[in-house]
């Protein structure tokens, strides 16, 4: 080859890396093609009565996953997701939870919705030493070194909901939720609160997970006349006990309704109608303000719509992947154990404000806010905390022990499961 040919091609690849730099953020590592991915696994339900609310949650996790792999991927390497379909089946979320970290070789996994579901892949990812990224508020009681939970603890959500209801609303209160396990944890937290308080719980109800035989609970409610009901109803159950309560002549007005699993997600599935004017409790809602919100429902809606729309869980998920994305970066290394060191006090400026990671527990640091159901199916943000709450997953009101006992007691009565089989008589308990 001539010299001057060598020079021209030696200028011209100058000239590439140059420009790819220029590309590339400030600081990060330049994506090198032949690059071995990183792989994660995503596990949620695809089917099944939880899929109204977790389909959008992966969704939001390949947003956040493309966003990474636009910047130039993690150490230098393309992200890989291995999605997987938990089917709102427990036993299948174990058994696909052990296929992507034995099989698929994932380095992280981000997901689980109900608590049944978490509890039941728990022992897995205990088991190999792994690490579950869970990104929905929860009941608590709970705190393992190979999960990091995004979403709320109970004293982000279910108890400052309690105190706003009773200061607000009234203090005859009624409870539903689903059978399984956190319904029956955050009742059992919201009864010790409201008692405290020298409030009163005029009915507790749940139903089978999934099932729309909400006429027995509606009636129970419509005889007892409380002042606010508590609502840890999951999944399409919602759909049916909304629309009973109407048929009823419940509305907001005559009592309102406080939910826990009800978001904008659901609300455009379900439609808003039979919900406007009722309130749910999050960290999160699609019309806070501010830019890094603005930017992250414009991401949201370029990549699957404009018509679409965010909620807490999808927000917990994004978080989730860029706060694992930076743990490995500070690591050097995608392995779970360095990962989980590396995430001690990691920090990020996110879509609700900012979060951080509080390292006796593996929580998030976030703020608490109570929003109203406007006809549109957004929420008017009607109370928050000034700042960031400390993340606490055990309620003082028992000892740790106490709840251990208590849960084991749950699942004593579910035959080794953390959900009602559908053979176990339970509290009002409806027939599916």
């Amino acid at each position: 080859m001539k010299k001057s040919t060598l020079m021209a091609v030696a200028i011209a690849l100058i000239a590439g890396i140059v420009a790819a730099a220029a590309l590339w953020p400030a600081g990060g590592r330049a994506p090198t093609v032949e690059a071995e991915p990183i792989r994660v696994g995503i596990l949620h339900s695809l089917s099944g009565t939880m899929a109204i609310s977790e389909r959008s949650v992966v969704a939001a996790t390949q947003l956040a996953i493309a966003q990474l792999n636009a910047a130039g991927g993690v150490l230098g390497r393309p992200v890989e997701a291995v999605v997987r379909d938990g089917a709102s089946d427990w036993k299948t979320f174990a058994r696909e939870a052990e296929a992507l970290i034995a099989t698929e070789k994932v380095d992280a996994v981000f997901g689980c919705w109900t608590s049944a579901s978490r509890k039941t892949v728990k022992p897995v990812f205990e088991r190999y030493d792994h690490l579950l990224f869970y990104p929905v508020q929860y009941e608590g009681l709970e705190s393992s070194p190979n999960i990091v939970y995004t979403g709320a603890a109970p004293n982000q959500q279910i108890i400052p909901a309690v105190k706003w209801a009773l200061d607000k609303l009234g203090r005859r209160i009624f409870l539903v939720g689903s059978d399984y396990v956190f319904p029956h944890s955050a009742n059992a937290i919201m009864k010790d609160q409201i008692r405290s308080l020298r409030g009163e719980v005029v009915g507790e109800h749940y139903i089978l997970l999934g099932s729309t035989a909400v006429d027995a609970v509606v009636q129970a409610i419509a005889a007892a006349r409380p002042d606010v009901i508590l609502n840890t109803l999951n999944g399409d159950s919602n759909v049916a006990f909304f629309k009973a309560l109407r048929a009823q002549g419940i509305t907001p007005q005559l009592i309102p309704t406080i939910s826990f699993s009800i978001a904008e997600a659901e609300l455009k599935t379900m439609g808003s109608t039979d919900f406007a004017g009722d309130y749910a409790a999050w960290n999160y809602f699609q019309s806070l303000p501010g830019a890094d919100n603005e930017g992250f429902v414009a991401a949201y809606k370029a990549r699957y719509g404009a018509d679409e729309v965010v909620t807490d869980p999808m927000e917990a998920a994004w978080i989730g992947v860029h706060l694992w994305a930076k743990a490995v970066e500070t690591a050097g290394s995608a392995d779970p154990r360095a990962v989980r060191r590396a995430l001690q006090g990691e920090s990020l400026s996110a879509p609700e404000g900012a979060v951080s990671v509080d390292p006796k527990s593996q929580h998030l640091w976030k703020s608490v806010r109570i929003g109203r159901i406007l006809p549109s199916g957004q929420f008017e943000v009607v109370w928050s905390t000034p700042k960031p709450v400390r993340p606490l997953p055990y309620p003082g009101y028992r000892p740790p022990q106490e709840w251990e006992a208590f849960l084991d007691g749950l699942n004593a009565r579910w035959k080794g499961n953390w959900a009602n089989p559908g053979n176990t008589p339970s509290i009002g308990e409806a027939s599916p």
